[in-house]
């Protein structure tokens, strides 16, 4: 209530990204005063055994993470540990750092309660980030999300072998700081949305390079979404051989895709690029998320589920459709922190209501 009646209308006066930014540095500073963070936790943490969930060795005290774009660079990890998820992500990041695309490139769309995005990776880059990371003391599983270099509109496309050779030397400095990463392999606000991954062989090609790194910790696939039997069944078959890829996360659709459905009107948002993030993406994602669980592995792969998540109802459908763990982002802009506690007080009722005695009794039964 504080952040819909107080805090909201302020930040939304404000310009989309320097809001954002704001809200960050406030992070930040607020997660270095003493005590402070543990009073947060106190008001945010939800106690419920039934969300306590282990994936790929990695103890989540409830499904509910924070999804990379948030903090691209891993400057309030303290006061993130605090708002009462089970898990963060970090990122995108990328080897070398990385201004982005040209602002304005952060628009609301409130009838929506969704986001246009044309960030364009902007980041710190893998050796600062790297090293932020390593005077943090991880409290809670720490994701960083990696992704090649977004070098801007005028530079030359990287080769191939750059590009492998981008996420390795990101997966090389990360990998000692972080719970698991997540390689995000297709960001629809760069380079156009290409999804270099679409060439049969070249996930695997990257996958072999990683390989070589010795990783001691899960790997994620953050894919486009997809339900085309085609492209999941190759996703599946070119991870295979890998141990360490333990799972899948489906970005955000490129552009704005035929179907999509909205309240603004289109005059008000068609002219700008960019993705959208927030409600209109769920039945897409939704879809995708049940389709891939039909196919993979179920003994080896887990699902993140994101896009849309307004409501504790949202979660669960997710986890009904076969995702083992959420990420939320939008909700943060539009409900602000105290959406996390009330998503996990919902998802406990939910489970308790049906008599499940654990999450795990749910993901996949609705379909």
């Amino acid at each position: 209530m504080l952040y819909s009646r107080l805090i909201r209308p302020v930040l939304f006066r404000l310009d989309a990204e320097f809001a954002h930014a704001a809200t960050l540095r406030a992070c930040r500073i607020l997660g270095s005063a003493p005590l402070l963070p543990r009073v947060v936790s106190y008001f945010n943490e939800v106690a419920a055994p039934e969300l306590e969930i282990t994936v790929a060795g990695l103890r989540f005290s409830n499904p509910l993470g924070l999804a990379a774009g948030w903090d691209k660079s891993g400057v309030a990890l303290r006061m993130l540990d605090h708002l009462g998820f089970g898990s963060y992500e970090i990122g995108s990041v990328s080897a070398c750092a990385s201004r982005g695309n040209p602002r304005p490139r952060l628009f609301r769309l409130p009838r929506d309660q969704a986001i246009l995005v044309n960030y364009g990776l902007p980041n710190d880059g893998a050796e600062v980030v790297s090293a932020r990371l390593a005077k943090h003391r991880r409290h809670l599983p720490l994701g960083v999300n990696i992704v090649a270099t977004n070098r801007g509109p005028h530079a030359a496309p990287q080769t191939l072998d750059e590009l492998l050779e981008d996420y390795a030397r990101s997966a090389a400095l990360l990998h000692p700081h972080a719970s698991y990463l997540t390689l995000n392999l297709s960001c629809p606000n760069a380079s156009g949305g290409k999804d270099v991954f679409a060439q049969p062989g070249n996930l695997r090609l990257l996958l072999q390079r990683l390989g070589e790194l010795n990783l001691s910790l899960p790997v994620f696939l953050k894919v486009p979404p997809c339900e085309a039997s085609r492209d999941q069944e190759r996703w599946l078959t070119e991870a295979e051989p890998f141990e360490f890829v333990r799972g899948f996360q489906f970005n955000l659709p490129p552009g704005k895709p035929e179907g999509m459905r909205l309240e603004t009107p289109a005059r008000l948002w068609s002219g700008y690029p960019g993705a959208i993030a927030g409600p209109p993406v769920a039945p897409l994602i939704n879809r995708c998320i049940a389709s891939l669980y039909r196919r993979m592995d179920r003994q080896r792969y887990i699902i993140i589920g994101a896009g849309g998540i307004r409501n504790a109802a949202d979660a669960y459908l997710k986890f009904k459709l076969g995702a083992t763990l959420i990420q939320i982002y939008t909700a943060m802009i539009y409900e602000g922190p105290g959406i996390v506690r009330r998503i996990n007080l919902g998802l406990r009722d939910m489970l308790r209501q049906e008599g499940a005695a654990s999450l795990r009794d749910v993901i996949g039964t609705g379909i």
